[in-house]
Parts: C-alpha cells; structure tokens; sequence
C-alpha cells in the first residue's frame, strides 16, 4: 500500500500541470520554440500584396505593356545567334526581374511584418540544425495520425470552404459581367478580370486573416500547453539557478564559521568583556586613532558567549558582569560599530575601573 501511494505521488510530481518558469520560457524562445501562426504570415502578405494592385497596378501595367512593345518591336525578325540570345535572355530577365521586384518588396515587408507582430525581434539559428529524429518513420507515422494533424486538417478544410464559398459568391455578385466578357475588347477583358481578381484576393486575404487570427490562439494554447512544467521541473531548475538549498546552507554555515573564527581573533585584543553572565558576553575596544567612541570588536549568544568568555580568559581580558547592558549592546551594536551614546556612561565607568585595575590610570 505504501509503496502503490509513492508510486502514485511520484506519477503525479511528473505530471506536467504547472505554468512555465519565466527562464523557461526565454530557454523555448532562443531555441525557436514559439507560439506563431503561419496563416498570419500568408494573410498579411497577400492582402498587401493585393492592396499594392489595387493602388499601384498602372505602374506595373504601364511597365509590362513597355516591355511587350520592346519585344515586339525589337526581337521578332532577329536572326538569333549565340551571341544575341544571351543579351535577349539577360535583357528579358532583367525585364522581369524589374516587373517582380515591387511584388517581391511588398511580400518581404509583410513576412516580417506580421513575424514582429506575433514573436517580435529575435534571431536564432536553432530550427536551421538538422535533427534526425524528424527522419524517423515511427515518429513521423505519430505526427501524420495524431491530434495536431487532424486539427491541420480541420483548418485546411475551413479554409477552402470558407474562401471558395466567398470568391464563389463574390463571381455571382458579378455574374452578368463575367458572361459579357465575350462581348468585350481584350483590354476591357483585362481590366475587368484585373479588377475582379484584386477585389477576390482582398476579400479573400481577409477572411483567411480572420481565420489565421484564431490560429494563433490555437497556436499559443498549444505552445503553453507543450512547455508546461512539473513540479519536480520547477524544484530543478531552481536548484540548478539558485543553487542546491543543501549545498547553499552548507556554504553559509562556513561563512559563519569564518566570520566567527575572525571575531575571535579580535577578542584577545579587547578591552573589556562585558558579560549577561551566562547568555550574552559583548567584546569592546577603545582606540582614539580608529573612532572617537569605543567599539565592539566581538559578540556572541550562549555558545559563542561562552567561547568568547574562554578566548579572554585565556588572553588575560578583563570580564565584567552587567546584565542590562550586556543585552542592550546585543540588540543595538553590530561588529564594528561605536558604542550607542546613550551607553556612554556606563561603559565609561566599566572602562575607568578595568583601567584602574590593570594601573592604566
């Protein structure tokens, strides 16, 4: 019965019930481990780039009409050779590359755009390291069939259904116009495919921001719930930052040690020892070169009392018994410190009467 409750207590510290640490968390993040939606990414830049038609689309109209006129005009009846087809090839890819860079511009800026929206600023090379365990057919046989996939599955679905079931409608808003389009000249052709194209894609881009939207709460439920900590993943890493609670008060109990081994060697040079007699025992010193007061060079309660009232006694230091101020220096005076004045007095008469003793005075 004992052993089944351990066994049990053991299953449930493991058991990964509890928030991640705040170091846990930074530690998930600089491996790249973070809550992030890829729908995001894919909304943001396509309802830009789309946006980039809507207002920008005669620029790069006027620059591909230039371009067919060019080459129409300039390479049909050449005679190619291997010479011209290199420039004719440089020059078409130059052409294109000119007609894409805007596009290309508006992509990027909305990758990092909607990457700084949802991780902010944070570079990290670690997803870029190979790791064999994604070759393997067992683990990759448990990623294909397990919840994750299915919830992949239930979004791709979503997803075409919701933005067919919205361009469908959007094509039968305009459909007296999409079956003119026989009727039309090719250029009004183009302007009406254009136009209706860019009017889906916003539309489009926007239903799948909206859906990305609770992907990303999704996302971020997952992840929390992924880096979740148990009990004894608390206790570790605590141990590990803070240091073992064992080793900790091993390592203040020497300083003690020290600090206590120090004190004694100021007792010996002490003028007085004013004791409670049993439980208090304070060491003073007066030197007019180190403080205009005198000062405590020792104190201790029951075992340290007592040791020091043995180290005086072995040096020949005077001990004097004065219970109230014993235990008022105690309280009021740490090591090093000058005598409160309100104790002037008295522990000027003590120090009159043990310098009076050893014929100071």
């Amino acid at each position: 019965m004992i052993q089944k409750l351990r066994v049990d207590l053991q299953f449930f510290a493991g058991e990964k019930t509890e928030k991640a640490t705040p170091k846990k968390r930074e530690d998930t993040r600089k491996k790249g481990q973070i809550a992030k939606s890829q729908d995001v990414n894919t909304a943001i830049s396509l309802l830009l780039i789309f946006l980039f038609f809507m207002f920008g689309a005669f620029l790069l109209g006027d620059r591909l009409l230039d371009f067919f006129k060019e080459s129409f005009t300039n390479y049909i009846g050449m005679q190619l050779t291997e010479k011209n087809v290199e420039a004719i090839f440089i020059d078409v890819l130059t052409q294109m590359g000119l007609f894409m860079a805007p596009i290309l511009a508006v992509a990027v800026v909305g990758g990092l755009l909607s990457n700084y929206l949802q991780v902010g600023v944070l570079f990290t090379a670690k997803p870029l390291q190979p790791k064999f365990e994604k070759i393997d057919p067992i683990k990759g046989a448990k990623r294909i069939f397990s919840v994750r996939a299915l919830v992949e599955l239930a979004k791709s679905l979503l997803k075409i259904s919701l933005i067919g079931s919205v361009t469908f409608f959007m094509l039968l808003l305009q459909f007296d116009e999409v079956v003119n389009l026989a009727y039309k000249t090719p250029l009004q052709t183009m302007h009406i495919v254009g136009r209706l194209t860019i009017q889906m894609g916003i539309v489009a881009s926007i239903v799948l921001l909206l859906l990305s939207l609770l992907d990303y709460l999704y996302q971020k439920y997952d992840h929390e719930k992924n880096i979740r900590m148990s009990k004894q993943d608390i206790k570790d890493e605590y141990k590990k930052s803070e240091g073992d609670p064992l080793i900790k008060s091993k390592i203040k109990q020497r300083q003690r040690e020290m600090a206590t081994r120090r004190m004694m060697q100021e007792v010996p040079n002490a003028d007085v020892i004013i004791t409670n007699p049993t439980h208090f025992a304070i060491a003073l010193k007066y030197d007019e070169t180190k403080m205009d007061a005198p000062f405590v060079v020792a104190k201790g309660v029951d075992f340290v009392a007592q040791k020091i009232k043995y180290v005086a006694k072995e040096n020949g230091v005077t001990m004097v018994e004065n219970r109230p101020l014993a235990r008022a220096l105690y309280d009021q005076a740490e090591i090093g410190d000058a005598v409160p004045e309100e104790f002037f007095k008295a522990v000027a008469e003590i120090l009159a009467y043990v310098y009076k003793l050893q014929k100071k005075i």
